[in-house]
């Protein structure tokens, strides 16, 4: 029976044979809960199998933001009107690579993310993450998704920098650097060890704030996880337009960020914003090389005063 409701008895009340009719009686019976919550418990209600509810949805929300998300990008591609904002305009992928991608893309979320999404659930009951409605307040969740955002973007700049050394680059990396001037498709065009180290920051950081805190809604997981998929898409469009974010938002990273690395092969290891490599001195791009050199020399130039 689901926990959706921490009633067994509404359950069982508001349980029906077909997903609508389900919907029909929590729109009777519990007339309180918000649009999005009465769908949610029906869902739930309906399957009367939270293990099978929970993976299947999560599969399905991955697969469908994640499309959904690549699908304009393919689009803008087309249409050399969009030219003049493509980082890297003369790298135009092709039809070919787009497949090409697509398809190593599908074989990972079948062959790779599939088994640890549809072994989810019981996780979820052992940490305490739960599934009743109604949902936290949005105050609630928008605060646990910034502290998501900002811990994974830590988790995936000193991962992702590990990744560029050695053995990590030539046997797992390099995959992911197939593409000089990535495309939106190419934001999970990665080697599986690759996919589960980085994608450890997405799912791993919820897993260490429900330890600490013993409180996290699931409904917050599937918003957290949608945008970071939509920020990854994102960076990886090879577009920056006069509207990104990153000109409203200095501090966030975006495509310009993210294409740099790919076009250099280094430098701008973080995911969401631009603190960490600011910080580390690990900026990519000729302005941040130059910027480089001028701040040696400006050392050199004051050890050299001392010294005299």
């Amino acid at each position: 029976m689901s926990l959706v409701f921490n009633n067994a008895s509404l359950v069982n009340l508001v349980h029906a044979d077909t997903y609508s009719h389900t919907l029909q009686n929590i729109y009777q019976y519990q007339p309180q809960l918000n649009v999005m919550e009465k769908y949610w418990a029906a869902w739930y209600t309906y399957m009367n199998n939270d293990i099978l509810a929970t993976g299947l949805m999560f599969f399905l929300l991955h697969e469908f933001m994640y499309f959904t998300r690549c699908l304009p990008w393919f689009i803008i591609d087309q249409i050399p009107y969009f030219r003049r904002w493509k980082l890297q305009p003369t790298k135009i992928p092709s039809t070919k690579e787009q497949l090409y991608c697509l398809k190593s893309v599908l074989l990972s979320h079948f062959l790779v993310e599939a088994i640890p999404i549809w072994t989810f659930h019981p996780m979820c009951q052992k940490l305490g993450i739960n599934i009743e409605v109604p949902f936290p307040t949005i105050k609630r969740m928008s605060a646990e998704i910034c502290l998501f955002f900002v811990l994974e973007d830590m988790w995936h700049y000193w991962a992702h920098r590990l990744f560029h050394y050695g053995v990590f680059y030539k046997y797992i990396h390099k995959q992911h650097h197939r593409y000089a001037a990535p495309f939106g498709l190419s934001a999970e065009y990665a080697h599986p060890v690759e996919t589960m180290s980085l994608g450890f920051g997405t799912v791993g950081m919820p897993i260490f704030y429900v330890l600490y805190t013993g409180n996290l809604h699931l409904f917050t997981l599937c918003v957290w996880i949608t945008l970071r998929l939509f920020q990854a898409v994102d960076s990886h469009s090879g577009y920056d337009f006069p509207w990104s974010l990153n000109k409203f938002m200095p501090f966030w990273a975006g495509a310009e960020h993210h294409d740099l690395h790919h076009h250099y092969f280094i430098g701008n290891y973080a995911s969401s914003f631009r603190w960490w490599d600011y910080s580390l001195d690990t900026e990519a791009g000729p302005e941040a090389k130059l910027a480089r050199e001028e701040r040696m020399k400006r050392k050199a130039e004051a050890g050299a005063k001392k010294r005299a």
